[in-house]
């Protein structure tokens, strides 16, 4: 590894699986000190070189405690990915108050709980990168998707509105859009619907699926010096398929 994060201290939400895991382990190989957040355990939690703490995004008194205690043994923030999050899909007049408040919870607000947590120690020390970890969803609407969407695009919103916010304080918030990747949840789904992995292989214009290990690399580069003079963008992992009118 080449060290693209050496000495910086990353904060990595939905740490315990898919793309949470994989950026996290990423990040720590290239010399950053990892604390993952989750509601649960990680099933490698003993050998990937990360932190792992367990706490629930949507609980902004846990979130702060888990950043203050973070902020108590590494003295700095440098490095915040916002990834946690989950499908919430129904039909719009069938979506009940308690599925729309725990879309919204788990996939924008859950976001926002750790900004605001993390903010006051990157305006202290002059600087920091938040990468958050919107969906293609963000880009294009699909059917039966909903109320997923709405969330994504409000994750972009939040993404734009604080990089430019504090961008004369040296602080950079970016975003990331995947689109279909294997990560357990899309696992399953496929176990459950036999065929829909070839079918969805199909629809993509490399003829394959997107791996875990590609976002994080996106996400290595927002959080590195490299990437110093992007702010308030999004960046869409999808293989090209959200460029494809009609096939």
């Amino acid at each position: 590894m080449t060290g693209r994060l050496s000495g910086k201290v990353a904060l990595v939400t939905g740490a315990a699986s898919g793309i949470g895991a994989a950026t996290a382990r990423l990040f720590a190989r290239e010399g950053a000190r990892v604390i993952g957040l989750d509601r649960q355990s990680a099933a490698s939690a003993a050998d990937d070189g990360v932190a792992h703490r367990i706490a629930d995004i949507t609980d902004s008194a846990a979130v702060d405690a888990a950043v203050q205690a973070v902020r108590g043994e590494h003295g700095r923030i440098d490095v915040l990915v916002n990834n946690a999050g989950t499908d919430v899909f129904s039909d719009p007049l069938s979506l009940s108050d308690e599925d729309w408040e725990r879309c919204l919870s788990l996939n924008l607000k859950g976001a926002w709980h750790l900004c605001r947590a993390v903010l006051p120690a990157m305006l202290a020390q002059g600087g920091g990168s938040i990468v958050n970890i919107a969906s293609v969803h963000a880009h294009k609407i699909i059917r039966g998707a909903f109320p997923y969407p709405v969330a994504k695009h409000g994750l972009i919103g939040l993404t734009r509105s604080l990089g430019i916010e504090y961008a004369a304080q040296g602080i950079r918030v970016n975003s990331i859009s995947p689109g279909l990747i294997l990560v357990p949840r899309i696992e399953a789904w496929f176990e459950r619907e036999p065929g829909t992995r070839e079918k969805q292989t199909a629809l993509l214009p490399p003829q394959r699926i997107g791996t875990p290990e590609e976002v994080a690399y996106t996400a290595l580069f927002l959080a590195s010096d490299e990437a110093r003079f992007i702010n308030a963008t999004d960046i869409l992992i999808d293989g090209g398929r959200s460029q494809v009118y009609l096939d």
